[in-house]
Formats: C-alpha cells, structure tokens, sequence
C-alpha cells in the first residue's frame, strides 16, 4: 500500500515538472496576444494579472491545482475527493491566431458508497481541449476547438473506459471590475471497451467575478452536467442508458479568491462552497472547490 501511495505522488510529480519546464523555457511571443488592445500582463500588474486569471484563454501560462471534496455522496455519507491538476498554455501561433491548451488530469478518491469505509485510489480519465482564440479580441472574447475525452483511468470506478470527443466555446466579456463568461462543452465516445456505457455529455460552467482592491475578488463558477444516457425519470434504463434518474447536477454558490505572491511566485487563491439543486440519486448535495493556481506572467522589461 505504502509503494502505491509513492506511485500516485510520483505521477503527478512528473506531469508537473513536464508542464513546469517547458513552460518556463518556451519563449510564447509576445506572452500577452492582446498587446494591440490592452497592456501587457506584467508581474508588477496585479490588477491586469487578475483579469487574466478570470480568461481561459488569456495568455498567461498557469498551472492550476484545484480539489473538490464532495460531501454525504451514498447511505454512508462518503466523501469523494477530486484533485486536478490543469496547466494552460497558450502558444501564439500567427499574428491572428492563438492556441491555448487546457489539460485536466483528475486524481479521484472514490470511496465506496455500499460500506461506510474502503474505496479506490487513482488517476481519472484526462480531459485535454484546445482552443482556437484571437491573438487581438474586440469586447468579447471568445474560442472554439476540440475537447477531448481519454481512458487513463487506473481503475473502473474512477473514469469511463471511453474515448470521447466533441466541441467546446468558451466565451466571456470584462467590463470594468467585472468578468461574466461561459464555457460549454459536449463529448460523444467513439471507442472504447463494449462493457461500459456510451458516453454522450455535457458540462457547462458559467462564471461571475468582481474585482475588488489588493488583488481579492468575489466569484462563482459552478458547473452543470448533463448525461444525456441518464434517464430523466425514475423508469428502469436500458439500451445505451446508464442509471435510471439523474440526468443533470445543477450547483450554485460561490465564494472569494485573491492574486497575491509567495515569494517570487505570483499565486492565485481560491476557496469555493457550491450545494447542488438538482443532482443524480446517491450523489453529493453539496461541496467545496480549493484552488491555488501557479502563475507565470511576462517579466516586465528591463528586469
């Protein structure tokens, strides 16, 4: 158990430092691909660095390190934790164009929700999405690309065994001390082992920021899922259907995050509460979202 346990520390040590490395050594000229239309987000610029923390696909190199816990899942009153690391990287790749890739890897803790103990430890199924952005937006701000589904799960009860494409946008506006944005995505398995359900999926997290002084802000982002091979109703499922009920989680809530440094280290904070007005039978009724994200702006010049 003990060697398992420094196996699961290990693979994300690497990812990190596979992420880490190149991202710091990659020039991504220049760092910010809005230069013509706003001022380049410097490490002396919190308010500009906040701002872009709220922008998926800002250019700003990030590594989010983000974990839900989510609380009374089964009879038992379990608790699932999520932990995901999700390095963004954005790559200029015309004078127009940027690429941004956003890669989420989940390490699950899935207890077991027939028992009030016991559970399975692991790597959940990657979820990588690419997004096609402009190097020079107008007010809205906006990209569109593929998002990915991949069965790296180490165990059956941590991921989906399929693998799953389908589109996502990501869309938001940033007036004044605000941002108000969505991201939306659908994926439909194409491959995959014949023993597990379809997939055919939808997240959508809608996010709301105010900036206030030093860095703090108030914000949501909850994230409604829908399964669409989930039955509506309670009626029996079959076909390609998974469990009967529960076809869509709807949260709300929110919470306070703030840019500041840890030493050299820009840092951005968050600490999030979300109950679920609507969920699956058996699921978590409510949870809490902890975030602190790695972030690497342009060194001003000169320095």
């Amino acid at each position: 158990m003990i060697k398992r346990r420094y196996c699961f520390l290990l693979g994300p040590g690497i990812f990190l430092f596979t992420v880490l490395l190149p991202a710091q050594e990659t020039s991504v000229p220049p760092q910010n691909a809005q230069a013509t239309s706003a001022p380049a987000v410097t490490m002396s610029d919190t308010d500009a660095l906040a701002k872009a923390t709220q922008n998926p696909v800002a250019s700003l190199i990030s590594v989010p390190l983000q974990n839900n816990s989510n609380f009374a899942v089964g009879p038992y009153n379990r608790t699932q934790d999520i932990f995901n690391i999700q390095p963004v990287v954005p790559k200029r790749i015309s004078e127009d164009w940027m690429l941004i890739t956003r890669v989420i890897q989940p390490i699950v803790w899935q207890p077991y929700t027939t028992q009030d103990q016991g559970g399975e430890v692991g790597f959940g199924d990657m979820n990588p999405t690419f997004f096609l952005s402009p190097a020079k937006p107008g007010r809205l701000i906006w990209g569109v690309g593929p998002a990915i589904g991949i069965p790296t799960a180490t165990s059956t009860l941590l991921g989906q065994g399929k693998l799953s494409f389908g589109p996502s946008v990501v869309a938001l506006v940033q007036p004044g001390h605000w941002t108000f944005g969505a991201l939306v995505n659908n994926v439909f398995s194409v491959v995959g082992s014949s023993h597990r359900p379809s997939v055919n999926q939808m997240t959508l997290q809608y996010f709301i920021t105010y900036n206030l002084k030093k860095g703090w802000n108030i914000n949501s982002g909850p994230i409604i899922a829908a399964n669409w091979h989930n039955k509506a109703s309670g009626d029996a499922a079959d076909g390609d259907d998974t469990t009967a009920g529960g076809r869509w989680t709807i949260p709300y809530g929110g919470g306070v995050g703030r840019v500041t440094r840890m030493g050299f280290q820009p840092v951005n904070f968050s600490v999030n509460f979300y109950g679920n007005a609507v969920h699956p039978p058996g699921a978590s009724p409510w949870g809490m979202r902890l975030q602190i994200a790695l972030l690497f702006p342009q060194k001003p010049k000169g320095k």
